[in-house]
């Protein structure tokens, strides 16, 4: 998942902005602060279970690191970071605690390269599927449960929840596939690159991190992705929404 390699004071300085800024906006609108609160729960269970899953997928493929380092874990406190938990919460982007891998404990069934582009692609992957199963939650909720329960607080606070879990997952899992380091995607993109362009693409991680920077503030990477994210969104919702009958 995202994860920083280059000067942190910088990043560091760059993210207080971005947090000073959402947080201005929540004070000069309080309503927001309501649909804030709901959304920390997808906050903790996109984050959780997308580190799981690379610690679970590196797991799988031979390297025990993440297990022995106590990551194969569904308890949000040893996957949440407190910096990129809140950006996820006020600013719609974020990380989690790195999960650290060594490729070369992988099996040798495969490549070390495509080894890292499994464990990088089972993050956003399992959001994916998180997105599913609580859209599928949400139809049966709005299909099944009983009129009055949908039109009070406690029913339209709970639809808010579970709509809050699959726009954030989803939210993160596009996000993480843009193929740029310090995405999963770049990890995913890799393989699939011609030598020469290999080569290039690792050595000069250092452009690629401040591209994505430049990206996200000028907004450029909010155009990318918004439509991918509404695309998945609506394909996720509609097979939710056939399967249950809606």
């Amino acid at each position: 998942m995202f994860h920083f390699s280059f000067d942190r004071r910088t990043m560091h300085i760059l993210i207080g902005v971005l947090i000073a800024i959402a947080v201005l906006q929540y004070i000069a609108n309080p309503g927001e602060l309501y649909h804030l609160l709901i959304s920390i729960p997808g906050v903790l269970i996109a984050i959780t279970f997308h580190e799981f899953a690379h610690a679970f997928a590196a797991d799988k493929l031979g390297d025990d690191t993440a297990r022995r380092e106590g990551r194969l874990s569904l308890n949000p406190k040893d996957h949440i970071d407190p910096i990129g938990g809140l950006m996820l919460l006020v600013a719609g982007f974020g990380w989690g605690k790195p999960v650290q891998v060594n490729p070369r404990n992988y099996t040798r069934k495969m490549s070390m390269e495509k080894g890292e582009a499994i464990v990088s692609i089972a993050g956003p992957f399992m959001n994916f599927i998180l997105a599913f199963v609580f859209a599928l939650l949400y139809c049966a909720i709005y299909k099944f449960a009983n009129p009055a329960f949908l039109v009070s607080t406690t029913g339209n606070a709970v639809l808010l929840i579970v709509a809050g879990v699959i726009s954030i997952n989803i939210g993160l899992g596009v996000f993480n596939l843009i193929p740029l380091p310090p995405l999963d995607g770049s990890k995913v993109l890799i393989p699939f690159l011609p030598y020469k362009a290999k080569e290039w693409f690792m050595n000069n991680g250092q452009i690629f991190y401040m591209v994505f920077i430049i990206i996200w503030l000028t907004g450029i990477a909010g155009s990318i992705i918004t439509p991918a994210i509404g695309a998945v969104s609506n394909g996720i919702l509609s097979l939710a929404s056939w399967i249950c009958g809606i």
